[in-house]
């Protein structure tokens, strides 16, 4: 029961990206006093670097006038004065790392509880949506949501506030002391910003459609490993191999080259850049010796500036790649508040009926429903079951005995009609004390990775060991568990491939029958099983259904001949219904579908 969702490909963008950041910022509002905090930090320690440089100047202009003057025999080197300047650099650069650390230390922690509280809510709301939404969407997209979407969105909200924040800082404090220090220098400087924002937007759009193509091909790369290690067997039986690896390897190779072609032009950004970067360098040199000669600025001066100018590209790239992470946050966002804003299914009644005085009586009075209103499947059905009966539900496939069942566990409400038990209405009910009264036993069994004791202790996780021993023994399954290295403390693996379908299936009825529910919905699953094991699971199911009111799904219409009643559904409605003996008299649907079942028993 597992899916599988690609990671979002670098640069995928919101379709409503402000939309998504209002939200995203909205939700993060209860952080804001650590937001400010933060602000306030990365600002500072921002600022205490760039401040060093200016000052680390005064020393190199002072080494310069010393040895000036050491030559022409007017003084000599100050080192104590120079000593001073460098310790006070050294003192501003401490204090901005210290800034720096606390505002990370923060960012991160905000990062963490926002995802946090993002999977937190995502998990509520799981139990909260209709079924219709998850028939509607594969586990892999669901699933992508909520560890996918949250991880990307931890990650960049972790690596972009931050970094935003202190690039425009940057930028705008390196400006004005690149100012302070001469106009003209800086024009020059600033030369180079045309030149490198070109080149960073041509590189990055050839580059992103590259980077999206590998993501895409590593899915498919990804996709054919998971798909043919798990149908191993089934390739070499048809002598497919060749054929397996030819797929591989034109796909394989197609994430080579896209790989090769994203690094490339990637790798490729840093060189020109420093390229660029050095052009503006050489300029700034040629101007700065100019003006030291004529006494405008100090030597040191230019020292600091060349610093600068380091640190004016560098946020100008920063801001670069926070635009595309920002634009995944967006995406990501965007993805999880869809999921968190999709409409719940009511889950409370006004004045609930208490489940616990009640038995196992059922009503169906002129049941109309359809999974879209204009297609109706079913058109009036009525019934009325008494506690303790055992109701078999049969049909062709795709009749709608499982959509019987749905709709009075209330997965879906009815368009016409009403389901009632002990004379209640089922929307009288809280849906998850409605839903305490079903026991279910499924054909696709469900069991998790843990031990057999934990497996049928989920039925009722108050009850003692002696109970699941008691509930399991009632099921046929203790001699088998008993026979396992650890008994009841044997673990069973992530896809319980280590027991077999029909102990799988004797594991859950011992589950639904430790779980004691007035009710039960039983989906007959002996089709893949021996014959000896059926009839272990047939006893098992007897057990199950003592003094319960039972609906079975049949498959086997030679299991439900003992049925109270037996409800025969074709094309969404009731068309028989009535006992065996009764409904074989009949000579209509049901025998029809009873002698056709017992004539390729026989043939076989």
């Amino acid at each position: 029961m597992r899916g599988h969702g690609n990671r979002m490909a670098p640069g995928e963008k919101a379709k409503d990206f402000k939309g998504s950041m209002i939200k995203l910022f909205r939700y993060m509002g209860r952080y804001k006093f650590r937001f400010i905090l933060m602000f306030i930090f990365a600002v500072a320690g921002t600022v205490f670097s760039i401040v060093g440089p200016k000052i680390l100047g005064k020393a190199t202009t002072e080494l310069f006038n010393g040895l000036v003057a050491k030559v022409s025999g007017t003084g000599g080197i100050n080192f104590e004065k120079i000593g001073q300047i460098l310790l006070c650099t050294l003192g501003l650069y401490l204090i901005s790392a210290c800034f720096s650390f606390i505002q990370g230390f923060v960012m991160t922690g905000i990062s963490n509880d926002v995802t946090y509280n993002l999977r937190k809510d995502i998990s509520k709301k799981i139990n909260k949506l209709p079924l219709n939404y998850f028939e509607s969407r594969t586990n892999g997209e669901i699933l992508s949501r909520i560890t996918n979407d949250v991880d990307t969105l931890q990650m960049s909200l972790n690596q972009s506030m931050t970094q935003l924040i202190t690039s425009i800082t940057t930028l705008i404090g390196v400006f004005v002391m690149m100012l302070s220090i001469n106009a003209w220098m800086t024009l020059a400087a600033l030369l180079i910003l045309p030149v490198s924002m070109f080149i960073i937007q041509k590189v990055m759009k050839h580059s992103q459609k590259y980077f999206q193509a590998q993501q895409s091909y590593l899915g498919k790369v990804n996709g054919q490993i998971e798909e043919n290690f798990g149908g191993h067997d089934v390739v070499r039986v048809f002598n497919k191999e060749e054929d397996v690896v030819e797929e591989f390897e034109k796909d394989n190779k197609m994430l080579y080259e896209s790989a090769w072609k994203s690094q490339f032009f990637s790798g490729m950004m840093m060189p020109v850049m420093q390229f660029v970067g050095n052009l503006g360098y050489v300029m700034v040199a040629l101007l700065g010796g100019v003006f030291v000669i004529k006494g405008r600025i100090e030597v040191g001066d230019i020292q600091s500036f060349f610093q600068y100018i380091r640190n004016f590209t560098q946020p100008i790239q920063q801001i670069a790649q926070v635009t595309n992470l920002l634009q995944s946050s967006a995406a990501a966002s965007e993805r999880v508040f869809e999921f968190l804003e999709e409409p719940e299914e009511s889950q409370c009644s006004t004045n609930p009926v208490d489940v616990k005085t009640l038995s196992g009586d059922v009503q169906f009075e002129h049941v109309k429903f359809g999974y879209h209103p204009d297609k109706v499947i079913i058109h009036d059905f009525s019934a009325n079951v008494k506690d303790g009966q055992k109701i078999a539900i049969v049909g062709p496939t795709g009749a709608g005995k499982t959509t019987m069942v749905k709709l009075l566990m209330r997965f879906y409400d009815l368009n016409g009609g009403s389901i009632k038990i002990d004379g209640h209405d089922i929307k009288d009910f809280n849906r998850s004390s409605l839903r305490e009264m079903f026991g279910m036993v499924l054909q696709d069994t469900w069991l998790f990775s843990g031990t057999i004791m934990e497996n049928i202790r989920y039925g009722r996780l108050d009850a003692t060991d002696e109970e699941v021993i008691a509930a399991a023994k009632a099921a046929h399954v203790h001699n088998f568990i008993m026979q396992q290295p650890g008994g009841y403390d044997m673990i069973l693996d992530e896809e319980t491939s280590n027991i077999s379908q029909g102990q799988k299936q004797l594991l859950t009825i011992a589950r639904a029958i430790l779980a004691d529910n007035k009710i039960l919905i039983l989906d007959e699953a002996t089709s893949s099983v021996d014959t000896r094991t059926e009839m272990q699971i047939q006893k098992a199911m007897d057990n199950l259904m003592k003094g319960r009111t039972s609906f079975v799904i049949a498959h086997r219409l030679s299991t439900i001949r003992d049925a109270d009643m037996i409800l025969v559904m074709k094309d969404g409605d009731i068309v028989e219904q009535g006992t065996h003996e009764e409904l074989l008299k009949k000579n209509g649907f049901y025998a029809d579908l009873y002698n056709s079942q017992f004539e390729k028993k026989e043939s076989a």
